[in-house]
């Protein structure tokens, strides 16, 4: 039997995808969260074989994603969220997330797909697929890792904070998506710049988006 944590700030979504998952005797859930810290101290506690995040609760699925595949490296990461943007996609995708399934699908379609991941399948619709093969297939510069041995650094909210900047946010946009003042984006930012060995925002925005050299 698989064991499912399941993160979302939506309880009905949380009470459909369980009730969804235990009535298939493959599954399990094991926990439910509400946001990104309780979804990690429940990874942590419950050692779930598969985590299914909302890319959108409090604290951000991305976040949460990294902190949890860097304590619990074996655990499967699937997202599921609402949106289909290539942003937010190859985001998730730089994260090494074993899935990434839109809310629209059919629910009953669920338990298959995370039985999928657990035996080493990837979890992607077909329409999300075909924009990752148009991103390798066109000349556009194509998303890689982030730069291994340096995001391991950065605490939850830098990466947080780094991911919103890559995504051409403003001080002011950071702080009102994270509830947080300007002051401390400002903060942030300078720690992340440290911490990468760059010169402010925009090297570290760059050096996100290069990932690793050959």
């Amino acid at each position: 039997m698989l064991r499912v944590l399941v993160a979302d700030d939506h309880a009905p979504t949380r009470c459909d995808v369980r009730q969804t998952l235990d009535g298939d005797p493959r599954f399990e859930v094991c926990a439910e969260a509400m946001d990104a810290p309780r979804a990690v101290q429940s990874a942590l506690r419950a050692r779930p074989d598969i985590c299914l995040l909302d890319l959108r609760m409090p604290g951000g699925g991305l976040a949460t994603a990294w902190e949890i595949r860097a304590r619990l490296p074996a655990v499967k990461i699937v997202i599921f969220t609402v949106s289909d943007s290539d942003t937010d996609l190859f985001a998730a995708l730089r994260l090494g997330v074993d899935g990434y399934l839109l809310k629209t699908m059919n629910l009953h379609r669920l338990p298959d797909a995370l039985h999928g991941v657990s035996t080493g399948e990837a979890a992607i619709p077909r329409t999300l697929v075909a924009r990752i093969l148009r991103q390798f297939r066109g000349g556009e510069p194509r998303w890689r890792q982030p730069v291994e041995g340096v995001r391991w650094r950065l605490t939850s909210r830098e990466w947080e904070v780094l991911e919103l900047l890559a995504q051409d946010q403003s001080t002011a946009q950071i702080a009102s998506r994270l509830v947080i003042s300007a002051s401390a984006v400002r903060v942030h930012v300078a720690a992340i710049a440290r911490k990468l060995e760059v010169s402010g925002r925009a090297a570290a925005v760059e050096l996100f988006r290069q990932g690793p050299t050959a």
